[in-house]
């Protein structure tokens, strides 16, 4: 019986079975990539610029509101689950701990887009934010300063839930669930800023993603106290 010591392993070589001819087409696939590639970014480079750099900059813009509209999905999805797996729902559908995986990193992923909506704010240029502007609620903001505030208040808010998750041992039980219960008021503050100071409220899209949102927290909450009241 051969032992491991004597056991000789073969390596294999991927491209050992490829013929010149197959060797080529490839290389001369890569080329050809490279080149309609750079190419592609040679025309688009300039467009790039302006929107970045140029006399009227508007990359900064949509990506304030672009992820705006990301970090409030990821939000409403961490309160729905939330509210799913207290009133009990979540054991229908998607399963108790799916729900609170989907809970917990929507709620990080919703903070980290957060973020990024009040940086990339900097770059805009017609709006000019400053980093104290961006930092501390209703402190003199150029757009809309009570309706920003509350957005303001709802990333720190954000902050301390998203937090609590991995503090909850340290915390106890009835400060955590103090500390968590701010969910609410996260996604309430999160809807008003983003209905009352959205450029893009009055569109049908937008209206629909807050009507629907809204609304579909709305019923979990009644769900949840009402079940709360049968014995």
């Amino acid at each position: 019986m051969a032992t491991n010591a004597n056991m000789v392993v073969k390596r294999v070589d991927p491209a050992a079975g490829w013929g010149p001819g197959a060797r080529l087409a490839l290389g001369l696939a890569l080329m050809a990539g490279a080149v309609a590639g750079t190419t592609a970014l040679w025309a688009w480079l300039p467009g790039l610029r302006a929107s970045l750099a140029g006399p009227e900059p508007k990359a900064y813009w949509y990506l304030a509101r672009s992820s705006a509209f990301a970090a409030y999905g990821l939000l409403w999805i961490s309160t729905a689950t939330g509210l799913l797996l207290t009133n009990r729902l979540a054991r229908l559908w998607p399963g108790g701990p799916t729900a609170f995986d989907l809970h917990q990193y929507t709620s990080l992923l919703g903070l980290a887009l957060a973020l990024f909506h009040a940086a990339i704010l900097l770059g805009d240029g017609y709006l000019d934010y400053s980093i104290g502007q961006i930092l501390v609620p209703f402190v003199n903001a150029p757009y809309r300063p009570l309706w920003v505030g509350l957005g303001q208040l709802a990333l720190y808010a954000l902050g301390l839930v998203s937090l609590s998750f991995y503090t909850r041992r340290w915390l106890g039980p009835r400060t955590w669930r103090g500390v968590h219960a701010l969910g609410y008021a996260v996604f309430l503050l999160a809807l008003l800023h983003g209905v009352l100071s959205g450029t893009d409220s009055a569109q049908p899209a937008a209206q629909w993603l807050y009507w629907t949102t809204g609304g579909s927290v709305l019923f979990l909450s009644i769900y949840r106290g009402l079940r709360g009241l049968t014995p």
